[in-house]
């Protein structure tokens, strides 16, 4: 399926939030957050959370630094 990862188009097999964060190599990374179409997804949630044909994905990382 389609989805918009970070502004960019992307094709991806996953069915769901944690089946994408692993393809991206992202499901052991802490400090991630994750939003579907505006809407941020709590971790507890990746395993259910489903994804859509044309879904906006936005994947923020945590970062140190002043």
């Amino acid at each position: 399926m389609k989805v918009v990862i970070n502004d960019k188009p992307q094709e991806t097999s996953a069915k769901t939030v944690a089946e994408l964060a692993k393809e991206l190599g992202l499901s052991n990374q802490s400090a991630i957050a994750i939003a579907i179409d505006e809407q941020v997804i709590s971790r507890s949630s990746w395993a259910t959370f489903a994804l859509t044909e044309n879904a906006t994905v936005l994947i923020i990382r945590a970062a140190q630094g002043g």
